[in-house]
């Protein structure tokens, strides 16, 4: 039986090179270039590889792991040795979350075609795997990990150490009657086949077994109404549930006699549970179903701070590939610092700081690159201009130059706009937000974040964005001249200083904006909540971390959407709560970083304010039960042989502050492979247009903090209803498969007074 990730292409010229293996240079930098030898191992799974042929230290990372290939010098890294090796030699392995990426360079064209070729295959095939072959796929690996001596058997012993292996502990006695009964061949051992067997008595899940019972009439099967009942019932979908019923048996059931005969076994429910439409995320909202014809301040943008690093703001190396990897997760406004540098060419760094310098070209090289890759939606270039002005020319020739009819230049029709153009007439747009000449009166600075002119007594001194870490904040910063043909190119994202509501109302433009920092947002926020969100139907705001935060770490983005602010820019380098909610809210909308407002914030005649949303005319609260049922094949934390997890849930409710809540299940002691908790956790949501839902696991310590195991966000309007899988996501917002949580969800109108 050949692993499925091979069983397609074992044949592949490609996998066979890269199977035999083969001895790449691995580059780190112009002078950092070593010989390493991969190999593709027998699984399809695992790349292997180590720094000398002989010894026993070695290194492997997963196929999976690896989101895209790049041939050339497609990389800063490549780039720099452009001059030593031909691009026909090199290539880069891009991986997912913030994982470096792997630069190689191959002793011949033909090994690196192969190797390019072979992985494309190789990714191709992961991402368009069924359920069915992801959870065999899972299976093999897990099997030629505990065959520790490659005999392609597995003794009680291997098994013993598989079950440690797997997060779970059983009881000895169990797990031997197990063993024995998988072992139809009454060898002492399990081959493959029997070792799926065995997988499967110990994967058992009594709480979906019982759903089935209920609904099936013989125990056996489900027949297609019988399905549709579960649909209509359990799973609250309305009408269609007929044809439903119909598509689920055709795609799920793996028996092809029960498929013909329109029914359903207890392996092909589950497979369905466990598939993407069974998952408590709505599969429609994944798709573009949002209006895209309304003005951009009706949107919510995702927007990235410091885009330029890939680490802290103080020592963090700044990269170009910060940009791609904020342009691949659907990041519709990146920010980019512009200083003036030697050759006339101006650089991009955090300023005053020790963090590294990239060109501002290269820059805009990558971004035009990358700009459309993953949303076809206007992108916003946050510029922070330091620059004098012979440079800001260069800068603007550049802009011009390489982005070309990417880049727009004047306002849509000619004409001088009334209200903002909608993202679906920006398709394909990139649109530059800094000062422009004329549009303010007082003064001509020309970087955005420059509240040191006209301080906040609020804020910290330090709480200046670009200007943050200046070794002597009480100086004020030098006033810098606008050059024309830079200002010329800013249409709709005009900066201008903030002055209070009043007078942007008094002196409305609708193609004006200010960027505020967290610290007088967040006041504005809790003293005049109405009026921030009249304000943010009409204009564009940008908020922006606080300089005390060194580290890159995150504000809250939640309490600023919740007064309709449109550009929240987060620090996307920094995994945490923080990213874990942007990337929950800008997961539905085909993940085109544009997410439409709710209603009531489009709407300047019916105020709301996020402090008192029952005053609202729209008011109508829900209750929120999830019963938290099991868990499945959770991650370890430790990786200690003999290390297992005690595993919580906690759900998070984050809205407006009235729906700020958390309810937790007790702890499961040693079992992360399907631990069963059964615990019901109950909410009001006062506000359910702006809530997103945080489903967290954590490793319960008595003694310490608890271990994050796993999270997923979703938009509470993007859950459904019944029983549900939840497909847990890494630190790095990446998938664990086949890590999950199996709840039973309800919501309901709130009849009576909140409890």
């Amino acid at each position: 039986m050949d692993p499925p990730q091979l069983s397609r292409h074992k044949d592949d010229a490609d996998l066979k090179v890269m199977m035999a293996g083969s001895t790449f240079r691995k580059v780190k930098s112009r002078s950092w270039k070593k010989p390493r030898h991969f190999r593709l191992l027998e699984d399809g799974l695992n790349i292997w590889y180590k720094s000398r042929w002989a010894g026993r230290g070695h290194s492997t990372f997963l196929v999976s792991d690896v989101e895209a290939v790049r041939q050339g010098h497609q990389s800063e890294v490549l780039q720099s040795i452009a001059d030593e090796f031909p691009p026909n030699l090199c290539f880069t392995l891009e991986f997912r979350g913030r994982q470096g990426n792997l630069d190689l360079v191959a002793e011949t064209p033909e090994e690196a075609g192969a190797w390019v070729r072979g992985m494309c295959k190789l990714i191709h095939k992961a991402k368009n795997m069924d359920e069915k072959e992801r959870l065999d796929q899972w299976v093999w690996d897990w099997f030629l990990k505990a065959d520790k001596n490659k005999d392609g058997r597995m003794n009680f012993k291997e098994v013993r150490k598989l079950l440690k292996m797997m997060n779970v502990d059983m009881n000895e006695d169990h797990a031997f009657y197990l063993f024995t009964m998988a072992d139809t061949s009454m060898s002492s051992s399990l081959e493959i086949d029997e070792f799926v067997m065995f997988y499967k008595m110990l994967t058992q899940r009594d709480e979906v077994w019982k759903l089935f019972q209920d609904y099936s009439s013989d125990g056996e099967m489900l027949s297609r109404g019988e399905l549709e009942n579960i649909l209509r019932i359990e799973q609250q979908e309305g009408g269609g549930c007929v044809e439903h019923a119909q598509e689920l048996i055709d795609r799920y059931e793996p028996s092809e006699m029960a498929r013909s005969q329109g029914s359903m076994s207890l392996d092909g429910f589950q497979l369905y549970l466990c598939s993407q439409e069974g998952s408590i995320f709505n599969t429609e909202h994944k798709d573009l179903y949002q209006d895209m014809s309304q003005p951009l301040s009706h949107y919510f943008l995702s927007s990235s701070h410091n885009t330029y690093l890939l680490e802290d703001q103080l020592r963090g190396q700044s990269s170009l590939e910060a940009y791609i990897q904020a342009l691949k997760r659907g990041c519709r406004c990146v920010e980019i610092d512009c200083w003036d540098g030697p050759d006339d060419e101006p650089v991009v760094y955090h300023g005053h700081t020790l963090t590294s310098k990239i060109l501002f070209r290269d820059v805009i090289a990558t971004i035009s690159e990358y700009a459309f890759k993953a949303s076809d939606f206007p992108l916003i270039l946050s510029l922070e201009n330091h620059c004098g002005v012979e440079q800001q020319r260069v800068m603007a020739q550049h802009l011009e130059l390489i982005l070309g009819s990417m880049l727009l230049r004047a306002p849509l029709g000619g004409e001088a706009p009334q209200q903002l153009p909608s993202p679906q007439d920006l398709k394909g747009k990139i649109l530059l937000k800094t000062k422009k000449i004329g549009c303010e009166t007082l003064t001509d600075e020309v970087s955005d974040e420059d509240e040191t002119v006209n301080p906040d007594p609020d804020s910290p001194s330090t709480d200046q964005g670009s200007a943050e870490c200046s070794p002597d904040p009480s100086k004020k910063k030098a006033k810098l001249k606008m050059s024309r043909e830079l200002s010329d190119l800013v249409v709709y994202c005009k900066s201008v200083h903030f002055r209070g509501f009043q007078h942007a109302q008094s002196h409305y433009k609708c193609d004006e904006m200010s960027s505020l920092s967290e610290s007088k947002a967040r006041k504005l926020a809790k003293e005049a909540g109405a009026d921030f969100v009249q304000h943010n139907i009409r204009q564009l705001s940008r908020i922006y971390p606080s300089g005390l935060r060194t580290v890159s770490s995150n504000y809250n983005p939640q309490e600023l959407w919740n007064v309709g602010c449109q550009i929240v820019a987060l620090n996307f380098q920094t995994a945490g709560l923080e990213m874990d909610l942007n990337d929950g809210l800008f997961h539905q909308n085909a993940g085109c970083g544009y997410v439409l407002k709710p209603g009531f914030m489009r709407d300047s005649e019916l105020p709301f304010d996020p402090e008192t949303p029952q005053e609202h005319s729209g008011y109508a609260p829900l209750r929120l039960s999830i019963q938290i049922l099991s868990g499945q094949q959770l991650p370890k934390v430790n990786q200690k042989e003999g290390s297992i997890i005690d595993p919580l849930v906690r759900v998070e409710v984050y809205g407006v502050p009235q729906d700020l809540a958390k309810e937790e299940t007790s702890h499961i002691q040693n079992n992360g492979f399907n631990p069963v908790w059964n615990e019901t956790l109950n909410f009001i949501v006062h506000n359910p247009g702006l809530a997103l839902v945080r489903f967290v696991v954590e490793d319960h310590d008595k003694a310490s903090r608890n271990d994050f195991v796993g999270q997923f966000t979703l938009p509470f309007t993007s859950i459904r209803p019944g029983y549900r899988h939840i497909h847990l996501l890494s630190k790095d917002g990446t998938s664990i498969p086949p890590a999950s949580l199996f709840v039973n969800v309800s919501t309901s109108e709130l009849t009576s007074g909140p409890d």
